[in-house]
Formats: structure tokens, C-alpha cells, sequence
């Protein structure tokens, strides 16, 4: 569908915010020495009736949109070496293009995209799905979406991208309970946003401008903390954006760095595994 309209402009709250990072994934396609390249981003722009100038001052966001692409990118990828014919469970997944940047039938053996039905019926309107690449259009914590994941006993990858800081922590731990016991030996890749942001999205530079009701809820210090809202998770490993493309933060990164500052101000990807 070639044509614009206003469908967007309806979008309220979360599901607003997931126009926020394919901008970013279309700024970043056109500089000179790309983090990451997505085509589809840019050409996806310029057909939603949006008006994206509203992030154009949003250079932190930008780049650490980015940097968490080129993350769980690379992520997955390896995740998929290891384990093909997975199957790929993308939460909130918005107008993510990671299955399109990524596609192999040769190990990728299904992946879903999950959000809300408006997210979803925005998603339709650009994305073909196929027997490989399906959408399920139910909220993350409509607990009806794990019947709806046909694993055939394949390892199972759950992505979850700028989703849960826009939720308590009462209500994502509690969703990451019923997840660990319907989904053993899963993996998950999880962003974790840095605390200080906590309470403060009318002051951050992206989300702000969108003019919802969207607030960031949840951050921790330690993402090990995770591990005790059940003894079947286990925390693996994590990457901290400060850590990649420093010149790109300028003096932002420099003092996220610092030893007793970083663990406020660093938001991460946490590799997570279930048992």
C-alpha cells in the first residue's frame, strides 16, 4: 500500500513509541559510516503519514537505538549458528525489520511477531507474512499467545526490544514467572533500561516529543536481580551500549563509563536462559 494516511496519528501511548526506533534505524542508514544499514526503514518513512522531524534533535536516542540493533543483530545470529531451525518469539515487535535484516530459511525455522492488535494492523499494512513469519496480534501479557507458538520442540529465542521499561515491575516479573514455566530451556535477549531514566520520560529526548501518556517504569542497577523472581532463570551475559562506538556519545558516553555512574545510566541487552 502505496497511499498515507492518518492511521498513525491514532497510535496512543506504547504503541506511539515504536515509530521512535525506525526512525533511528533510517538516521543511522544514512551516515557516511553506518552502525547498521536497514533499507526498509528508510523507505517505510517515507510512506507513514508521521511527522518525524519531531526526533530530529534526538541524537542519544539515535545512537543507542542503533548500538542495541547492531546488538541483538549480531545476537541472534549467533544464537542461530548454534541452535538452527530455531523458532523466534519478537515481543512488541512494532515495525521491526530484524526478520527481514535477517532472513535465512536455512536456520531460521519460524518467527513471530507479537504486539498489539493496533501495532499489528500498522505492521500488516507494510509487512508480508508468510508460513515462515507470522504475527500474533495480543498484548505480551495475554498469557493465549503461548499456545499460539508452535515450537515442535525446536529451541525457542524470545527477543524483547524497548518493551517492559514501559511496565511495572510487579507486572514484568510476574509475566517472566508464567514465561519461564510455559517456556523451559527457552533463551531470552532482553533490554534493560538504565535506571535513572526511571520516572523521567518527559525529559528524555525521544520519547517526550511524541506527547503520550508512555512512561518508563522499570530499570535496574544489576541485571542479575532478575534471577529472583524465579529459580529458573538464569542470567548469562550482558552487552552495555556505553561500551560500543564510543566516539558516537560523545561526552555522554564518557561519563556513563564511569565506574560508580554506570550502573544509573547504562541501558543494556541481557541474555537470559530458562530452566
Amino acid at each position: 500500500m502505496d497511499k498515507k494516511n492518518s492511521m498513525e496519528k491514532k497510535l496512543q501511548g506504547v504503541p506511539e513509541t515504536m515509530l521512535i526506533p525506525l526512525w533511528a534505524r533510517a538516521e543511522e542508514s544514512k551516515q557516511a559510516d553506518p552502525i547498521i544499514r536497514d533499507d526498509m526503514a528508510e523507505g517505510l518513512i517515507s510512506r507513514i503519514d508521521y511527522d518525524f522531524s519531531r526526533f530530529k534533535d534526538a541524537w542519544l536516542t539515535q545512537v543507542g537505538v542503533s548500538i542495541r540493533t547492531m546488538l541483538l543483530d549480531k545476537a541472534v545470529c549467533d544464537f542461530l549458528q548454534q541452535r538452527p531451525n530455531a523458532v523466534i518469539v519478537n515481543l512488541g515487535a512494532g515495525l521491526d525489520t530484524r526478520y527481514e535484516r535477517l532472513k535465512d530459511d536455512s536456520i531460521i525455522h519460524r518467527w513471530y511477531d507479537l504486539d498489539l492488535p493496533e501495532a499489528i494492523g500498522l505492521r500488516r499494512r507494510f509487512f508480508n507474512e508468510s508460513d515462515g513469519n507470522t504475527c500474533i496480534a495480543k498484548s505480551v501479557f495475554d498469557d493465549s499467545w503461548f499456545d499460539d507458538v508452535k515450537a515442535e520442540g525446536r529451541p525457542i529465542l524470545i527477543i524483547a526490544e524497548g518493551l517492559f521499561m514501559y511496565f511495572t515491575e510487579d507486572e514484568v516479573a510476574g509475566f517472566f514467572r508464567r514465561m519461564v514455566a510455559r517456556l523451559p530451556d527457552a533463551e531470552m535477549f532482553l533490554e534493560v533500561l538504565a535506571p535513572v531514566a526511571v520516572g523521567k520520560s518527559k525529559h528524555h529526548d525521544s520519547v517526550s516529543k511524541i506527547g503520550s501518556s508512555a512512561e518508563f517504569k522499570w530499570g535496574i542497577k544489576d541485571s542479575r536481580k532478575i534471577e529472583q523472581w524465579h529459580e529458573g532463570i538464569r542470567f548469562l551475559k550482558e552487552w552495555n551500549y556505553y561500551d560500543y562506538h564510543r566516539k558516537r556519545w560523545k561526552w555522554f558516553g564518557i561519563v556513563g563509563r564511569l565506574p560508580l555512574i554506570r550502573p544509573l545510566l547504562s541501558s543494556r541487552i541481557v541474555h537470559l536462559g530458562f530452566v
